[in-house]
């Protein structure tokens, strides 16, 4: 796929849940622009745009990452998935049932970047520590204080799978 000569303005396919798109951007545009700008996916939130608080957080081929802190040009060929892609109003994920039950969100900004980086944990590790949700959640930055909820939460879905 070719750049404008003049702009960096070039074709790139990404696949995001599932569904394959071609974008007409800037090959270092983060991430995080082309899913909420271009796909009008609004659960990755732009946090501190550094990569450091986690708002932003989504799945690319089984690992959390930051979107804001990663290029079009890094993500294209690559399996993406947003919290969109993990459940929908008809049928949660386990994952946000359990937010909810929990009343894990207070203000909600954070949310989606948590339960993505939980998501990839439980993938990894069905049973989780403690210690082990804290470690993988240590990117993840929640200003409301709802840290005993959200470790519940994960540890309601990781008790579930037993």
């Amino acid at each position: 796929m070719g750049a404008s000569p003049t702009t960096g303005i070039m074709a790139t396919a990404i696949t995001v849940n599932g569904q394959h798109h071609t974008v007409d951007a800037d090959g270092e545009t983060p991430l995080l622009y082309i899913l909420r700008n271009d796909l009008k996916l609004k659960g990755a939130r732009f946090g501190c745009g550094l990569g450091q608080c986690g708002a932003c957080t989504v799945v690319i081929d089984g690992k959390a990452v930051q979107s804001c802190d990663i290029p079009l040009s890094a993500a294209a060929g690559k399996r993406i998935t947003t919290i969109e892609g993990i459940g929908d109003v008809e049928k949660l994920h386990p994952l946000q049932s359990a937010f909810l039950a929990e009343q894990a969100a207070q203000c909600g900004y954070c949310t989606s970047g948590i339960i993505m980086t939980a998501y990839v944990l439980l993938a990894r590790n069905p049973h989780p520590s403690e210690a082990e949700i804290r470690d993988a959640l240590d990117g993840n930055l929640c200003r409301c204080g709802t840290h005993a909820r959200i470790l519940r939460a994960i540890k309601r879905v990781a008790g579930a799978a037993k």
